[in-house]
């Protein structure tokens, strides 16, 4: 899997399933995803402490091999596997690739690993990439967006992420999940950024969660859980969701106001959509789904103007790094200029779907401004029925226009919003 990310640019989400399918016990099904993610998540480091190790480069048909180099790196350097095991069950897998020449060279690398650790280290530290594990163009990017900040995110980019709960409010209160959990032996706690959001204090199948399959309870980031919050609904009111997919936003929209009078929730993949009907039998809940693509309303809208639109628009997925750290594998230099494009056709498309006096929240899991609110601070320039509903006590850091939190603030992964409302009786 590490080999397929590298070299061919899949989604370590995508493959994992089919993986892990094939282990019947859950402690391999739990190491094989530990030893992926976290050898991606220090890819840049564990690769710079690799080729110290090398005599001479491996050719780049040799891929496999240098995958399995890296994650019997991963086991010695960072999770302190003992040497014996790590170093003689890479040689084995070795064998098994069928590279038999390789094994001498996979037991002498890693055994050189464990007497050099300490000077390994102290020399990839000199280098960004290495002592960050990120390539240097989002380095760069880091320290020019967020200058105060850079260096917290970029170590919160390298954290395990914790499991959050949401909380469905409408069948029960947080406190009283707390005590079921409680009673089951799950240690948890409130997490303040969201008053429906819990954090347990170990990452547990949900299976093992008390009410789970009854929709008590969802598997939602803090920060994420701001997005119905932050819509400031009411009863009666016509919601669009806009690239709903999985779900958990719309159902957590659906939680807060049951008394909408109708929510739209359009992805354009219809094997998304399933997920997201999926999600919302689970909490016994209804929306309309519409598989189509929200920036050609044309082909879907019926005429009849929304109240508030959710745009959870498509982004790098830059503030979730620490879900997926694959992506900082995943992108390119300039994908977030490429992203704000898509982004700015969006907003277009749905800006006259909006009713007079409607609120539009633009939401993205991203921490470059390319995507944020450098998009949002353009469609204001180009519009001038839009304004700005401002976040002043919503939490994260102040921006042109919006608000960002950061990766690790408040223990939660990293989210853009802003609030855009359309004047009553101007045109666009």
């Amino acid at each position: 899997m590490v080999y397929r990310v590298v070299e061919h640019g899949e989604s370590l989400s995508a493959l994992l399933p089919a993986e892990l399918s094939g282990y019947q016990d859950p402690r391999q099904r739990g190491l094989v995803q530990e030893l992926s993610y976290g050898t991606l998540r220090w890819f840049h480091r564990l690769d710079a402490q690799l080729d110290q190790l090398l005599q001479r480069p491996l050719k780049k048909r040799d891929g496999d091999v240098r995958a399995l180099l890296l994650v019997g790196l991963y086991q010695l350097l960072i999770l302190e596997t003992p040497a014996h095991a790590a170093v003689a069950e890479s040689v084995e897998a070795v064998r098994t690739l069928g590279r038999h020449w390789a094994t001498g060279l996979t037991n002498g690398v890693l055994r050189n690993a464990v007497r050099r650790s300490a000077s390994l280290l102290e020399t990839v530290d000199r280098q960004p990439v290495a002592r960050w594990s990120h390539p240097q163009w989002w380095i760069e990017r880091m320290r020019k967006d967020w200058p105060q900040h850079w260096e917290s995110v970029l170590s919160a980019n390298n954290e395990r992420p914790p499991m959050v709960l949401r909380v469905n409010t409408q069948r029960l209160q947080r406190t009283d999940y707390l005590g079921m959990l409680a009673e089951a032996g799950i240690e948890a706690a409130p997490l303040d950024v969201a008053s429906s959001a819990i954090r347990l204090q170990e990452p547990r199948s949900v299976d093992g969660l008390p009410g789970f399959r009854a929709g008590l309870v969802s598997v939602q980031d803090g920060a994420a859980q701001l997005a119905a919050f932050l819509l400031d609904l009411a009863p009666g009111q016509r919601v669009l969701d806009a690239c709903a997919a999985p779900g958990g936003k719309t159902g957590h929209v659906l939680e807060l106001e049951p008394g909408l009078s109708s929510l739209v929730a359009i992805d354009s993949s219809v094997e998304r959509l399933e997920r997201v009907r999926e999600n919302l039998d689970r909490l016994q809940l209804q929306a309309e789904l519409v598989a189509a693509d929200a920036a050609e309303p044309s082909a879907w809208w019926d005429g009849r103007p929304f109240d508030r639109i959710l745009l959870d628009a498509p982004c790098s997925a830059s503030g979730v790094v620490r879900r997926h750290p694959d992506i900082k594998l995943l992108r390119r230099v300039g994908d977030p200029e490429a992203l704000a494009v898509q982004q700015q056709r969006l907003l277009e498309a749905l800006w006259p779907l909006l009713a007079p006096g409607g609120m539009i929240l633009y939401v993205t899991c991203s921490v470059f401004s390319a995507e944020n609110s450098n998009v949002l601070d353009a469609f204001l320039q180009r519009h001038g029925d839009a304004g700005e509903v401002a976040l002043q006590k919503a939490p994260g850091q102040s921006t042109p226009v919006g608000r960002q939190v950061l990766p690790g603030e408040q223990d939660t992964d990293g989210f853009y919003y802003a609030r855009i409302v359309k004047a009553p009786g101007l045109n666009s």
